[in-house]
């Protein structure tokens, strides 16, 4: 007899994984299938990557168990600073006492570490790994998926958490607007001789932005960050192809000394900028996650935790309806999740994509009105705590598992 599920869920990654834990927290059972090997996903040096997490996302880490296990790991965002340039007219996001911090910065590796450990332990998520996908079948009730290795999968509802080239989102035909930022990110890890302070700073100069993202401080003490450099495509591979001294003399100079002597910590990496979303996010017993539906510019760092929103508010829905005797895949659930996060996730990505292309408008011009304007929010609490507000997540209609 089959192993049927309430969910299939296609992708095991940071969002997908989550998603299956969180769904186990409310009594639901998943399948989670996943073509990567998860030792290859932990091995040190596979992704240099490190996330923001806001304090709505670490909310959903501590309400479904992990934040004892990350706690340690994390390192805490005290502040933002925000300049053109580095010149006058710069921003500073310093949340009040009581709320805390902005976030906290955790590296990809021990994200994962943390959700796969939780997730070989929970009876009701059925991993399986290193698996691929052949066929996918929706059915007026319910869906099945056969692996490469003949294995069939049934559940009440598919979710698509593969990322930006999800093929289940392709398979279902869902329409979707995409362009390329002709931009890459370049990834480096920092050691510096001054210490960050918990201070992520964003300085944008005309090529694109220059994220510098606190970490915690090595074993040996050592103050550590993580460089988030954007530049043109057409630059990319020459800043890739930098020997050790050069690329540090290159990021010396977009530092202006503040963080005094540096030295670079680790491989760099990069990948390709673009911006998509979804016409719609769920289609008949199918709904998506994550980079499947929205793909943002890392500008705000918001990529992750738009995804994780989308997590909270898909388990929410699922769980209510069950209650009331309503199927995880019935049509009215998928509905008040569209609703929910349609508009919210739209409106995120456009105004990280408005933000792109504002601080990307050369000149001194340009710059001159920037400041002006970082300037006169910088003297505006009302604005400025809107902002802060958007950064910690905790604005609008917040899914039970993101609040405190």
């Amino acid at each position: 007899m089959a192993d049927k599920r309430e969910l299939l869920i296609l992708g095991g990654g940071l969002v997908g994984m989550t998603l299956a834990l969180a769904a186990a927290r409310k009594g639901i059972s998943s399948h989670v299938v996943d073509r990567a090997d998860p030792a290859d996903l932990l091995a040190e040096g596979f992704d240099g990557r490190a996330s923001a997490i806001s304090t709505a996302s670490w909310n959903l880490f501590k309400n479904i168990g992990l934040a004892d296990q990350l706690e340690p790991h994390g390192c805490r965002i005290e502040s933002i600073a925000v300049t053109d340039n580095m010149r006058p007219g710069r921003i500073d996001f310093v949340p009040e006492e009581h709320e805390g911090t902005l976030g906290r910065m955790f590296a990809n590796r021990q994200l994962r570490l943390a959700l796969f450990e939780a997730a070989k332990d929970e009876k009701l998520i059925s991993w399986h790994a290193k698996a691929n996908v052949v066929e996918r079948h929706r059915g007026e009730h319910g869906v099945s998926v056969t692996l490469e290795d003949g294995a069939v999968l049934e559940a009440s509802l598919l979710v698509g958490a593969e990322g930006r080239g999800s093929p289940t989102r392709d398979g279902a035909g869902i329409s979707i607007a995409k362009w390329d930022y002709s931009h890459r990110a370049i990834i480096q890890g920092l050691i510096h001789e001054k210490p960050h302070d918990g201070v992520a700073w964003e300085i944008f100069y005309e090529a694109g932005p220059f994220a510098l993202l606190p970490l915690l401080d090595d074993d040996q003490g050592r103050h550590r960050s993580a460089l988030v450099w954007t530049v043109s495509e057409a630059d990319g591979e020459g800043v890739m192809k930098l020997g050790p001294r050069a690329f540090k003399a290159e990021v010396e100079k977009r530092l202006h000394g503040i963080f005094g002597d540096i030295e670079l910590n680790g491989g760099r990496s990069s990948y390709p900028l673009g911006f998509h979303h979804t016409a719609k996010i769920v289609d008949n017993r199918l709904a998506l996650v994550g980079d499947a539906a929205h793909g943002i510019h890392p500008i705000a760092g918001q990529g992750l935790n738009l995804g994780l929103r989308d997590v909270g508010a898909l388990v929410q829905v699922i769980a209510e309806g069950m209650r009331i005797g309503l199927d995880p895949g019935d049509a009215q659930v998928l509905a008040r999740y569209e609703k929910w996060r349609g508009l919210d996730s739209f409106m995120v990505a456009l105004a990280t994509d408005g933000l792109t292309r504002l601080f990307g408008i050369p000149g001194k011009a340009p710059s001159a009105i920037r400041r002006l304007g970082m300037g006169a929010v910088q003297r505006m609490p009302t604005l400025k705590r809107w902002f802060m507000d958007e950064a910690r997540g905790m604005s609008g209609d917040l899914p039970e598992l993101l609040k405190g």
